[in-house]
């Protein structure tokens, strides 16, 4: 049931008795709820079109865009859902629950940069475009009331067409893959003659019991489980799919294997494989869908099994942290026809375990199978002190990148190593810092090869690393040519000092021609196509959708805190400041750990990115005249066992630190300031105003403020409620809600789905706070999750927000009964 309830109180009467010149009324503290809207500037700016998104063919010859649609109507949001294991299906259509939707498809050709658009239904709820390996081409799903329904369309021609007679499963996620040779897709369906889904029985059948006899097994507290016998039967009901070969060509599709709840399935690169994770009871009331039991076959294309790989066990066990033991992190190798690769864990998956190597990763030639024959033997190719982090192989088979992490010390390596030569070893290339963005040598240039699976870019003795080019005067994004042999990089691209322009796909595998995506200040985001003379081609065309924003003034400012630790934030100016000004201001921000001062000084973002205001940003108060003080480092720095005891004498030093800042700049009224955050920066809002006095007020979007409810750990705290009882009680701002006299407006989506942030936390502290006689409003938004998502809630949150700060931030010496509108 939705609680679509609206409460404002005011508990300081003495206070706002006098405001109001010693006469006041106590309104009803059970408002009628209703949607409101911000104002036409604002409500201008939602309406601007978001740029679109591009995805090259794996030949480099064409391109995809489409653009996403931002905002579903609370009517499409609030269609029915079925909150079962973790997963949000809708019922209707037997899909996800509000899916990403795109529209605009063209068809762009390479290099010459001509478009076409795509004639998809305007009315369809598509999801982002596939390639076929071949390029010949391409799928996308509509998630339509009724059904979710496959679309395949042309490459060459851009001819689009729906797949008659096939009704997606996509509860469990993407529910087609290509297979090798690009001519079929292999895809999750709807179970023939299903049936009625069970009804809900009309009495229980018994008490529901759960039970653990002496082992530790602690567990995030995770949103949507499972509650009783039904909600399974409901799971197995919607979950349960067949898997079938849909040929682009046309025809029946040909069913594969028997019906199952597939968490996974891939073809391998040969075609005649197939890796099938089959989940299965018992279910579990405390873990998601990620840990059930299941089955790991191999199968052939008949649906046979030709390798058993694993029968993992319900992981309710797995330590704080920790991995659970046997097989996991299943994958093909790209360039064999079938070699399986997994790893197991050396340490029973403990962290805390002391080990010499913590993972091995092994695998198999499931080509070598015989029907009926014994199967072929695993055999092991290294082990890894650190944990398994992911491997990458090269596009010739003859060298591959594996990763370990480091947990205690926040550190990954990458080795290099020959899949053709295990006794070879491993060859250490980085060992960093995971924090320290300066020193990230970048990402490996992948493509899709023509068995289905992607695999590094090989050009000689040549890969390509494309990475963000952190620095101190901001992200400048590179592509390097990176020699296996020397260790040395060569600079292919650099953006310019002026712009942000970062890499998005080769299109050439010698680095000659690739696509970026440029923008600047002044100019909007689009994607052009590079060569190694320097010249580019346009290929988009996206304009200023909003103007009026270009007045609008930011800087990246640095700065530090009494301590010495470097910080930096985004210091942004309204449309109409003038120079001198001091303006009311907002802090925004996100707290982070780290295990050095150092990397926590790192600058972070770029001055150079084109303004674009989106959703409920903290960046619309600029149109209401503020400054904001946006992204303000928070860092928390320490050692990772420890480094919350000391979090919030941190947070508040940081927090001074920007005030100060912006306000020897002379840009903002350090007397006239407010604070929010979302999420983990509700939080930190909650415990600024608990333990300082240098805001007027906040602003918690969907927050957790009492660490009692997280026992079993929350962010990156390892220690557990009885481990570090103090830190859990001196962190809450529930604890300290009789110390929160700012005036603070809580937010929460009444269908939060964020593990740990259940409405329960803003309402109790809503509760707290109003019998502690602060001042406080809580707004709950119906069908909203952890991010808010409907056009409508977006406009009442803003109207929420800005009209909170107007009356006790930018107007504090005469703080009124709210009045017009929903009050």
């Amino acid at each position: 049931m939705h609680h679509r309830t609206r409460i404002l109180d005011f508990a300081a009467i003495s206070i706002l008795a006098t405001a109001l010149a010693g006469e006041l009324t106590l309104r009803a503290q059970t408002i009628p709820p209703r949607y409101e809207k911000p104002s036409p500037a604002i409500l201008s700016v939602l309406d601007a079109p978001p740029p679109p998104e591009m995805r090259v063919s794996p030949s480099g010859d064409a391109a995809l865009l489409y653009t996403p649609e931002l905002y579903p109507s609370i009517y499409d949001l609030s269609r029915p859902m079925l909150r079962l294991a973790g997963l949000r299906m809708n019922p209707a259509n037997n899909g996800a629950h509000n899916p990403p939707r795109f529209t605009g498809f063209a068809l762009v050709r390479l290099p010459g940069g001509s478009q076409m658009k795509l004639a998809l239904p305007a009315a369809g709820h598509f999801s982002a475009p596939i390639w076929a390996p071949d390029s010949a081409h391409f799928f996308t799903v509509d998630s339509g009331p009724r059904a979710v329904q496959l679309w395949i369309g042309d490459g060459r021609t851009g001819a689009v067409r729906v797949v008659a007679g096939i009704r997606l499963n996509a509860t469990l996620g993407e529910p087609c893959r290509w297979m090798p040779g690009s001519r079929d897709l292999l895809c999750a369906t709807v179970p023939a003659g299903r049936g009625a889904p069970p009804r809900e029985p009309d009495e229980p059948a018994g008490p529901r019991v759960q039970q653990s006899f002496g082992k530790a097994a602690p567990q995030p507290t995770f949103e949507d489980l499972l509650q009783n016998n039904y909600d399974q039967q409901l799971f197995d009901y919607y979950a349960t799919a067949q898997l079938e070969l849909v040929r682009v060509a046309g025809g029946p599709a040909a069913p594969v294997g028997k019906p199952a709840i597939f968490g996974d399935f891939d073809p391998a690169p040969d075609g005649r494989h197939i890796l099938v994770e089959r989940i299965h009871r018992p279910y579990s009331y405390l873990v998601t869908v990620g840990s059930f039991p299941r089955e790991v076959d191999v199968w052939t294309r008949a649906g046979r099994v030709a390798y058993h790989a694993a029968s993992l066990p319900l992981e309710e066990n797995v330590p704080l942290a920790g991995v659970p033991t046997g097989p996991r992190d299943f994958s093909w190798e790209p360039t064999a026809p079938a070699t399986l690769v997994w790893v197991e864990a050396l340490d029973g998956g403990n962290p805390r375990t002391k080990a010499a190597h913590r993972d091995k990763v092994m695998r198999v030639n499931v080509a070598q199978a015989q029907p009926g024959g014994a199967e072929p033997a695993p055999v092991e190719m290294f082990q890894l002190e650190q944990r398994f982090a992911g491997i990458a192989w090269g596009e010739r088979g003859d060298f591959g990148i594996v990763l370990d992490f480091d947990r205690s010390h926040q550190r990954g390596r990458a080795f290099f190593f020959d899949p053709g030569d295990a006794s070879a070893g491993l060859k250490l290339v980085w060992d960093r810092s995971l924090e320290d963005r300066y020193k990230d040598p970048g990402q490996p240039v992948e493509r899709l090869l023509p068995g289905g699976h992607r695999a590094i870019v090989e050009d000689g003795d040549f890969i390509f690393l494309a990475g963000a080019g952190a620095s101190p005067e901001g992200d400048r994004p590179f592509l390097d040519r990176f020699n296996r042999q020397t260790l040395r990089a060569e600079r292919v691209f650099h953006c310019s000092a002026d712009s942000y322009e970062s890499f998005v796909a080769l299109d050439a595998a010698d680095g000659s021609k690739f696509v970026t995506r440029r923008e600047s200040p002044s100019d909007p985001p689009n994607y052009f196509l590079r060569d190694a003379s320097g010249a580019s081609r346009q290929l988009s065309h996206y304009a200023d959708p909003a103007p009026q924003l270009r007045k609008i003034k930011w800087q990246e400012v640095t700065y530090q805190r009494d301590d010495g630790v470097g910080l930096s934030m985004t210091l942004y100016l309204p449309p109409d400041y003038r120079p001198g000004e001091r303006r009311p201001a907002v802090v925004w921000a996100y707290p982070r750990e780290y295990v050095n001062a150092a990397v926590a000084s790192e600058v972070a973002g770029s001055p150079n990115r084109f303004l674009t205001l989106r959703g409920y940003s903290e960046l619309f108060f600029l149109l209401d005249g503020y400054a904001v003080l946006d992204n303000a480092a928070m860092p928390v720095v320490g050692n990772p066992e420890t480094v919350n005891d000391t979090y919030v004498q941190q947070i508040v030093a940081d927090a001074k630190a920007a005030i100060d800042k912006a306000a020897a700049m002379g840009a903002i009224d350090p007397g006239r300031v407010g604070v929010g955050g979302h999420s983990y920066g509700a939080f930190m809002t909650g415990n600024l105003l608990a333990h300082s006095d240098l805001f007027r007020a906040g602003i918690a979007e969907s927050g957790a403020y009492n660490r009692t409810l997280t026992p079993f750990g929350f962010q990156n705290e390892r220690r557990t409620l009885w481990q570090a009882p103090q830190t859990y009680l001196h962190m809450s701002p529930f604890m300290y809600a009789d110390k929160i006299k700012a005036p603070i407006l809580l937010i929460h989506g009444e269908a939060d789905n964020n593990s740990g942030t259940f409405p329960i936390q803003s309402d109790r502290l809503y509760r707290a706070i109003k019998g502690n006689g602060g001042s406080v409003r809580y707004v709950t938004l119906p069908d909203e999750a952890h991010g808010y998502a409907a056009r409508e809630t977006i406009e009442d949150v803003l109207w929420e927000k800005l009209r909170w700060f107007d009356m006790w931030v930018k107007n504090p010496g005469a703080p009124e009964t709210p009045a017009g509108g929903r009050n």
